[in-house]
């Protein structure tokens, strides 16, 4: 499995040939918007945690050029359906087994609206299980219990996790979601977007690594495999 970052949340999935694209916000990112071209990107499948402009932005673009399917929360999904793309629903605590591996979507303590303000339905993360190995994109969340219920099932390789603070859990807040999902490889995000959520980048794997963790911050395009 093969993950590479593009900004804030946005991820890029290669399974088995297959390519999923997570919350694509990359045209509207001035950290990203030189560095990836969304036309060149591939996508057989667009996942979006919840409805949030930087998470949402670049999804129709992006369905447009590949035929992607799009996979969110129940509202989300209809959402997109309306507007003629294909898509596939989901809700909290449900999974289905696709083509590249099995996807789980799990609770988040967010919101979720449209940049109208229309209802997005509620915020979640997703568990991708596939080739034996698992990540779990935790979306924009603060800490929560419910992340103890995901090692109860899984056993994740990776986590990716914002660590922003402000909008989402910061670094500290991070360090003990590992520590309940029971995963020691982090991958950080939602960061450095904006100028609230600007971080010390030296702190923060100081402080993962004073628990024997691993704090991976790729540079944007950058990719790590499990």
């Amino acid at each position: 499995m093969k993950i590479t970052f593009y900004g804030q949340n946005s991820l890029g999935l290669e399974i088995d040939g297959k390519h999923i694209i997570v919350d694509p916000f990359i045209t509207g990112n001035d950290l990203a918007k030189d560095k990836v071209d969304i036309q060149q990107l591939k996508a057989d499948y667009i996942l979006v945690t919840h409805a949030h402009q930087d998470h949402t932005l670049d999804v129709e673009a992006i369905a447009k050029n590949t035929g992607a399917i799009i996979v969110s929360n129940f509202e989300i999904a209809n959402h997109f359906e309306a507007k003629g793309f294909e898509v596939h629903p989901m809700n909290h605590g449900g999974s289905w087994e696709f083509d590249f591996g099995k996807v789980k979507y799990v609770n988040a303590i967010h919101t979720s609206s449209f940049p109208d303000g229309s209802y997005g339905g509620q915020p979640g993360g997703f568990v991708i299980e596939a080739n034996e190995k698992c990540v779990y994109i935790a979306g924009d969340t603060a800490l929560t219990m419910d992340m103890k219920l995901i090692p109860m099932r899984h056993q994740v390789d990776l986590a990716v996790l914002p660590i922003g603070d402000n909008f989402t859990m910061g670094v500290d807040d991070a360090v003990i979601a590992s520590d309940f999902i029971e995963c020691d490889k982090i991958l950080g995000c939602h960061y450095d977007t904006f100028g609230f959520i600007e971080i010390d980048h030296k702190v923060a794997k100081e402080k993962f690594e004073m628990k024997k963790k691993e704090l991976h911050l790729l540079e944007i395009g950058e990719s790590i495999e499990i």
